[in-house]
């Protein structure tokens, strides 16, 4: 088959499947290919080898039972980074630039702050506030190692070299320091939330997305132990559910934080909460 015949067959075992077929069908083959979607139009009649074509084959499956695109091409793009991704990671999503521009909105960009990014994942917000904020010393922590490692490996590619890694569960491993500012996006869906069994989220890492419940949320643990880690009047900002927002405020206050304040993504949904030591 050439070009345009293996997109127009990929488009309709794709439909159904995908919310967006023809899109998800020329970024795959994109990536199989090693070319641009332009190539794919000036030169849609040009045959397949057989190897191109089962290569392109094999990851038109798992796209075809859900596997993410993400994860089918190693990559995603966050803050306008190119980031490396894994299974061991969350995908880097819009909602969380929220999370970085919020941070880079409330603290000085001419001092030389010491930040501390709980639950690094891919590094995505670490790397966010490293390319914007040279200025800052950046610590980034992680439960996983294999998600650190990808962490590691994206920093390293794009070369941002004031980023301190620590593999750690929240603060038991951090170093006691005191920072500006603790920026997270911890776990925060129920086990029961239905949104686990849909989409993306039924192949991205379950520790990622489900709070343990063991000691309180995770957004309760961090909030609970952060004003241990922060200097006066340092910043906590937390990314949450939309419909966590109060809960989130209340914890905030009880733990003797100020100025808290809720911040809206794009679908002007609360989704990041803001509280002063």
């Amino acid at each position: 088959m050439n070009i345009k015949q293996t997109l127009e067959h990929a488009h309709q075992i794709l439909l159904g499947k995908s919310s967006t077929p023809r899109v998800d069908a020329e970024v795959l083959l994109c990536h199989s290919l090693g070319v641009s979607r332009a190539f794919l139009y000036t030169h849609a009649t040009d045959t397949l080898a057989q190897s191109q074509h089962e290569a392109f084959s094999q990851l038109l499956d798992l796209r075809h039972h859900g596997t993410p695109i993400a994860y089918l091409k190693g990559r995603k793009e966050f803050w306008s980074l190119n980031l490396n991704v894994s299974s061991a990671t969350l995908i880097p999503r819009p909602e969380t630039e929220l999370l970085v521009e919020t941070t880079l909105n409330l603290l000085d960009p001419n001092e030389p702050l010491v930040i501390l990014d709980l639950g690094t994942g891919s590094g995505a917000i670490a790397l966010a506030l490293a390319k914007e904020r040279p200025r800052w010393k950046i610590h980034a922590s992680d439960i996983s190692e294999p998600a650190l490692t990808i962490a590691k490996a994206n920093a390293h590619e794009l070369q941002l070299a004031h980023i301190i890694f620590h593999q750690s569960d929240w603060f038991c491993q951090i170093p006691a320091l005191r920072f500006d500012a603790i920026i997270a996006n911890p776990p925060y869906l129920a086990l029961d939330d239905p949104h686990l069994c849909v989409g993306d989220l039924r192949f991205e890492p379950r520790h990622a997305l489900v709070s343990e419940p063991s000691e309180g949320s995770d957004l309760q643990r961090i909030i609970r132990h952060a004003p241990n880690y922060l200097m006066p009047q340092g910043l906590l900002l937390l990314e949450h559910g939309h419909t966590q927002h109060t809960a989130v405020q209340q914890w905030l206050t009880q733990a003797q934080f100020t100025q808290t304040q809720c911040f809206h993504d794009l679908q002007q949904l609360p989704r990041v909460s803001k509280g002063v030591l």
